[in-house]
């Protein structure tokens, strides 16, 4: 059903591309929307009436069932190595991009439906979305914003009031998610493998206009983009690393050129750290783990390149050699962005030579001794001030004398500093989260929801709004699992 009166503005760029990069597809109706919840804030964010979305017709239009006017409703066709394996066609078999609009800043943004129905790409998927899947993902790119990580960012959630069937029949829900743009690595490999040179051209003007104006200005804006999205990639990654962040699934098709985390499907929040910490049901062989993050965001970057090769240049080995030479930042850059998030967790403004040295061996105590991450790192915020028997952090312990040599260490260090107590317990309260979305509390408030009770899921949603500051009132949301509580596998949706 066309709608005559709503909010949105479209101005739609990537369905002005041809017609090849996408199927125009509309949402399939279901029975009997009902809101979840809608992200007023977000709405705002966007120039778009919160009211308006969470009354009936908003509801309508949230759920599929009603088209806005100016709405180009498409599924975008990609590509990807899923688990290192090559799939020649992918795209969106359950999603759908209704259009784009501009933010207060006067920025695109996408609105995708998530859940709404079956697609030309569906591979003989329903093209729907179960309860679960639709709250992590809504609970968790919140709680990424919040933690200042890019994301997607999640508008709205609806119910569908129809079964989706998995391993048995379960609550439908669609998820309403905003991007700065969904073309990923996955998309450049499409057009690469089908040798469409054009193709691959109006793809990097369409990346370059709307992510990296400036590269259209280089001589060689191919590259420029590519060293951007290397630069971002880096950025990101240590973001996740230095918050416990598992993303669980990071094939091609499911990292973002405009270096947001996108994709949340069995992603998660470590508790006691271990570098090989592995979630995901579906990653039987640790190939997403969590130290290996930045191992495979250096491969899918590979991918990358190698599908703007005849764009950088037409001499091939050219190509190669300008290619091979970004594709080698990388590693370094992560280096550094991970040290200087880690180096302000522990409170330093600035790295000095044996600062990295500091870094690992904190990272190797909590692992061997099974410490909780968040609270490992929370607890040294009050620490750098307080004798050694007083240390919040040295309690975590089963023998809190195991941590005093570490210690003894990081407090010569912070006081090589010189900027005062306060000052570092600032930074380091600023980068510290009291609390992060914990895989328990996800679990029970998907559980609760599922038997038609919210409040948990909205509860949580605001205590991961402010995720720096401790609030007696959300303390439950803090607290660590107790061991019946430990959730060791995250599924995907489909």
């Amino acid at each position: 059903m066309a709608d005559t009166a709503n909010p949105f503005k479209f101005d739609n760029s990537y369905a002005r591309l041809p017609s090849r990069f996408f199927a125009r597809v509309e949402p399939v109706p279901v029975s009997q929307p009902g809101l979840i919840a809608v992200n007023r804030d977000l709405a705002r964010e966007l120039c778009l009436d919160p009211d308006w979305l969470a009354s009936g017709q908003g509801i309508e239009t949230l759920a599929g069932n009603r088209i806005p006017r100016g709405a180009e409703s498409l599924a975008m066709a990609y590509a990807g190595h899923q688990f290192g394996q090559w799939v020649p066609q992918l795209g969106d078999g359950r999603a759908h991009l209704i259009g784009e609009v501009r933010d207060t800043n006067g920025d695109l943004r996408d609105i995708q439906l998530k859940g709404s129905g079956p697609t030309p790409f569906s591979r003989r998927g329903d093209g729907r979305a179960w309860l679960g899947p639709v709250l992590r993902e809504y609970i968790v790119s919140e709680a990424m914003h919040a933690l200042g990580i890019p994301s997607t960012r999640a508008l709205a959630a609806v119910t569908t009031g129809e079964a989706v069937f998995r391993e048995t029949a379960l609550p439908g829900a669609i998820l309403t998610r905003v991007a700065r743009g969904h073309v990923r690595i996955g998309t450049f490999q499409y057009f690469y493998a089908r040798n469409d040179h054009e193709g691959l051209e109006l793809l990097l003007k369409h990346v370059m206009d709307r992510h990296y104006p400036e590269a259209g200005k280089s001589g060689n804006p191919a590259l420029a983009v590519l060293n951007s999205v290397v630069c971002g990639q880096a950025e990101l990654i240590a973001k996740w690393l230095g918050v416990g962040f598992i993303h669980g699934v990071m094939n091609t098709d499911n990292m973002s050129v405009a270096c947001e985390t996108v994709d949340f499907g069995p992603c998660a929040f470590m508790d006691e750290y271990a570098e090989t910490k592995v979630f995901s049901s579906i990653d039987q062989g640790g190939r997403y783990a969590f130290a290996r993050q930045p191992d495979i965001a250096l491969w899918n970057l590979a991918q990358l390149a190698t599908s703007l090769l005849p764009l950088i240049d037409g001499d091939s080995t050219k190509a190669a050699t300008l290619a091979t030479d970004s594709i080698n930042q990388f590693p370094d850059r992560f280096s550094g962005c991970f040290d200087r998030v880690m180096a302000k967790k522990i409170g330093l403004g600035e790295l000095r030579s044996g600062d990295g040295e500091i870094i690992h061996e904190l990272l190797k105590l909590l692992e061997l001794h099974r410490i909780d991450f968040t609270h490992a790192f929370r607890a040294l915020t009050s620490d750098s001030g307080k004798q050694d028997g007083e240390s919040g952090f040295a309690q975590l312990f089963a023998h809190p004398s195991d941590a005093a040599e570490w210690m003894r260490k990081w407090k010569a260090r912070l006081g090589q500093e010189g900027s005062g107590e306060d000052r570092q317990r600032a930074l380091m309260r600023a980068v510290n989260p009291a609390i992060i979305p914990r895989n328990h509390q996800i679990e029970i408030a998907i559980e609760e929801a599922c038997n038609g009770e919210f409040l948990r899921f909205h509860r949580l949603n605001a205590a991961l709004q402010r995720p720096f500051e401790e609030r007696p009132e959300f303390s439950e949301f803090a607290a660590a699992p107790f061991p019946h509580e430990v959730v060791t596998q995250t599924f995907c949706g489909t």
